[in-house]
């Protein structure tokens, strides 16, 4: 009787050691990238490119940024996150301690997000903003939306793999934020305005 169970002791084991997500996802992901228009070159941190329509394998645990750009329209990129699933607690049932430290440690149970990855993007010299579209080709949020949702996980860790510096991060922030200054420059207030037409008719007050 003590053999039959550490036989059978054996044969689980593996399976435990593996990790239950690591044998059912595996530690990689495809991702569906498109772009409207379509055609864009995407670069992705890390060294992978393609242009749009395609699908990559990207690994699970990392975060990237992806790049767009296509002649007549504003370059974007957006920040593809790395998220924990709900499976993971069920994983450390299955597979037990040893298999959901695994599958914690390849980003097993991790997906990416959004997925697919999906954008249109904004013609060049227009007030529209690049969007992110869903499945169906809803419109699920703003590009900047979502990447400032994301943007502090993200950008903390491409630095720590060394694909981002605290310099490029500032002159990124920079760029938004003199963006941001520039349009509230190009709007005056009711008051200027008024005041302006005063000038411009030449009358004085009594």
């Amino acid at each position: 009787m003590k053999i039959i169970k550490v036989m059978a002791a054996l044969i689980v084991l593996p399976v435990g050691l593996g990790g239950c997500a690591t044998v059912i996802n595996g530690t990689s992901q495809d991702m569906q990238v498109a772009s409207e228009p379509s055609g864009a070159a995407v670069s992705f941190t890390g060294g992978v490119e393609c242009k749009a329509p395609c699908e990559l394998s990207l690994k699970r645990k990392d975060d990237y940024r992806a790049d767009f750009v296509i002649d007549g329209y504003k370059s974007e990129y957006v920040y593809v996150q790395s998220r924990t699933g709900g499976a993971a607690a069920g994983n450390i049932l299955l597979g037990g301690l040893i298999g959901g430290v695994v599958d914690a440690s390849n980003g097993a149970s991790n997906s990416l997000f959004p997925r697919p990855l999906h954008v249109r993007l904004a013609a060049s010299g227009s007030t529209d903003e690049a969007v992110l579209l869903g499945k169906e080709g809803e419109i699920v949020s703003t590009v900047a939306a979502h990447n400032d949702k994301v943007r502090e996980d993200v950008e903390g860790s491409l630095m720590k793999r060394g694909l981002m510096t605290s310099t490029t991060q500032s002159a990124e922030t920079a760029t938004v934020e003199e963006a941001a200054v520039s349009e509230e420059t190009e709007q005056p207030s009711d008051a200027v305005a008024e005041e302006a037409e005063v000038e411009s008719d030449g009358s004085q007050p009594e």
